[in-house]
């Protein structure tokens, strides 16, 4: 149960976040979005054309991983809401700093730069989201897991 938990955790936290990330872009003109998807620096992936579609999926798995990490910290014992959003923030505290490598490393994304700090603040907002997200959706899985029995 904490797998298939952790599954739809992750996959609705990654959903929102790549919609938020891909509205922002649109908006503000911000490349985030295609940051977030890009692959084009990782070895045998960038040989393949990838659509956008397939990159979302990438980033879904990411985030799938994420959610069964963050279900199987959770489970451990019982947390309080704040306690499991201090959880979320620690875990995916890594999520803000990849701006920086990922914004390095693209070699023909049109992404930000490493040092546009405008766009560096929109990743860390659309991130702090997902971070957020984690704890909500857990709790309304809980709830809805304890409604049904």
């Amino acid at each position: 149960m904490k797998i298939l938990k952790g599954l739809w955790i992750g996959f609705w936290s990654g959903l929102i976040l790549g919609l938020l990330l891909k509205w922002m872009q649109a908006v503000t003109g911000v490349r985030n979005y295609e940051l977030l998807l890009n692959v084009d620096f990782i070895p045998l992936v960038n040989q393949v054309n990838w659509s956008e579609l397939t990159e979302f999926v990438f980033h879904l798995i990411i985030s799938l991983v994420i959610g069964i990490v963050y279900v199987y910290i959770a489970k451990r014992r019982r947390y309080t809401f704040g306690q499991l959003t201090i959880i979320s923030l620690v875990l995916t505290l890594p999520t803000y700093i990849l701006f920086f490598p990922l914004s390095m490393l693209a070699v023909e994304a049109d992404v930000p730069a490493p040092t546009d700090m405008g766009a560096f603040l929109y990743w860390i907002l659309a991130h702090l989201t997902y971070a957020l997200l984690l704890p909500i959706l857990y709790k309304m899985f809980e709830r809805k897991n304890a409604a049904s029995h």
